[in-house]
């Protein structure tokens, strides 16, 4: 097989000053084998170096794997991603100013590639107006050192649109399960198909190279051709893994049927969410679902939303989707984020977010890491340090409703449940309701502007996105509205006239037999 190479030999094809692409979401479809390579030789030979590395999902463990390989000082000039927060080795060469970076809502990182592939000017869209995503904010940009302009305002027929500027891509790592002889590419045991064709598009028609790793080789002829998910006209080299480098997820070594859809597993295995404040958020968070609804889950609090739906017998009211790609099915937490359980269909990350741009979210539930008195909602970064959006920006400006979810404080937070009440023990050190977030993720007043619905659940109170900021809508039975609630944020919020408490089977050990219209 003639385009069969070691991973060894494949990371020597790339050379220094280049642009390198590479696959994942969170450990899906990511190609470690050659990550760990790519290291390995520079390393030991200062080798390839000033790279420009570009990711569309967040791809790592938080620790060593993904594009933590790429966390050396010199590897890297610039970082364009979606997220970093998985990768903190190659998140630390940002912060400290080692290398530029760019965070890029994730949708856009995405759609980008394909503009590439046909060699167009950029991406021209809403997504990410008002954030720090638009250049009279941040412009992308995370460090001090990045003074590129990757996006920019522009106006077409009185409205205003940000325009994100194309760019050449020299190699891409991409992964799937199966080549055959000609390099054609199958992804029968991978749970997400990501922008893997996409990705090798951009690289081909940019002049550059295409190296896939796969679990193995077929002969050909014998692949199906509905199968193939990227032909091979498009691959230049393949690689074969070694089976520790090529697992299924970072969740875990081991291979799970459901999430590639290969087989349906039974539901009420799944585990059940013990009565804490995380699930106190999802309960009341559930109550916002509405019969047919299509819904995004975000990472985090927001996850609890699948659980309870299930626990309530709601699942078949309601289909479950998540940004990489999966639709239908229960999403995994977790390491698994990105891959479901059990799902209706499995498709491309692009057309995923063509949905989800175009409005097609009728709720979404998020995570609410800080909120400030506009409405605004910060999950990207923390204390200086960059975490970056994800797939939030497209799917928070988007959806028809909103709802963020996440506990009241933290850092140390502890509290009881039960008998339809909350008793706070212990308050979180960390104040998450600011007057100002430290950087907009979410925009109150864009989302005021275009007629959103927007909520803000946690487990003491709820929140409505209004004209003024934010209102104070619900409030935990058992807690105090002036020791327990105002006392703990940085701003005094507009009092509904219509203040009430929250439904008290949420704090009940039981099921609330919740019914969706």
């Amino acid at each position: 097989m003639a385009k069969k190479i070691t991973a060894e030999e494949a990371v020597r094809l790339v050379r220094d000053n280049q642009t390198v692409t590479v696959s994942g979401f969170c450990g899906f479809g990511a190609p470690e084998e050659l990550l760990m390579a790519i290291e390995d030789r520079y390393l030991r030979t200062g080798s390839p170096k000033n790279l420009t590395v570009m990711n569309c999902a967040g791809c790592g463990d938080g620790k060593d794997r993904g594009m933590n390989h790429f966390g050396h000082e010199g590897m890297v000039r610039k970082v364009y991603c979606g997220h970093i927060g998985l990768a903190p080795k190659l998140g630390r060469l940002v912060a400290e100013n080692k290398a530029e970076g760019y965070c890029i809502p994730q949708g856009v990182t995405v759609h980008i590639l394909r503009e590439i592939a046909g060699k167009k000017p950029g991406v021209l869209t809403h997504i990410g107006l008002k954030t720090f995503a638009d250049p009279r904010v941040e412009g992308c940009r995370i460090n001090s050192i990045s003074r590129d302009e990757v996006v920019r305002l522009v106006e077409i027929d009185g409205r205003e649109y940000l325009f994100y500027k194309s760019f050449p891509v020299d190699v891409a790592f991409i992964r799937g399960t199966t080549a055959d002889e000609k390099g054609n590419i199958t992804m029968e045991k991978e749970a997400l198909f990501l922008e893997q064709l996409l990705m090798a598009q951009a690289a081909k028609n940019s002049g550059g190279i295409v190296i896939a790793q796969v679990e193995r080789i077929a002969k050909h002829g014998t692949l199906k051709a509905k199968d193939v998910k990227v032909p091979g006209v498009f691959v230049d080299y393949v690689v074969v893994a070694r089976p520790e480098n090529h697992c299924q997820s970072f969740a875990g070594a081991g291979y799970n049927e459901s999430w590639s859809g290969e087989l349906k597993i039974p539901l009420e295995n799944l585990e059940r969410m013990p009565l804490d404040e995380r699930k106190v958020c999802a309960r009341r968070a559930a109550m916002e679902l509405r019969a047919g609804d299509l819904v995004n889950l975000g990472i985090g609090v927001s996850e609890g939303v699948a659980n309870i739906a299930a626990e309530e017998g709601l699942s078949e009211d309601i289909t479950l989707t998540i940004e990489a790609g999966t639709i239908g099915g229960i999403p995994a937490g977790g390491f698994g984020i990105g891959a479901s359980y059990n799902p209706d269909a499995i498709i491309e990350q692009c057309f995923q977010f063509d949905y989800y741009d175009g409005g097609g979210i009728d709720i979404a539930f998020l995570g609410l890491a800080e909120m400030d008195r506009h409405g605004n909602v910060n999950v990207s970064k923390f204390g200086g340090r960059v975490v970056g959006p994800g797939g939030f920006i497209n799917i928070t400006q988007t959806a028809k409703r909103v709802v963020f979810c996440g506990t009241f404080t933290a850092g140390g937070l502890k509290v009881e449940v039960g008998g339809g009440r909350l008793y706070i023990i212990e308050e979180g050190k960390k104040v998450k309701i600011k007057q100002a977030v430290e950087q907009i993720t979410f925009s109150g007043r864009y989302a005021h502007e275009t007629g959103q619905q927007v909520i803000y659940v946690t487990e003491r109170a709820v929140f409505e996105n209004g004209k003024d900021g934010v209102i104070l809508t619900e409030i935990a039975p058992g807690v105090d509205l002036e020791r327990d609630i105002l006392a703990h944020m940085e701003f005094r919020p507009v009092i509904s006239d219509n203040l009430r408490l929250m439904d008290e089977k949420i704090f009940k050990d039981e099921p609330m037999n919740l019914r969706i219209k």
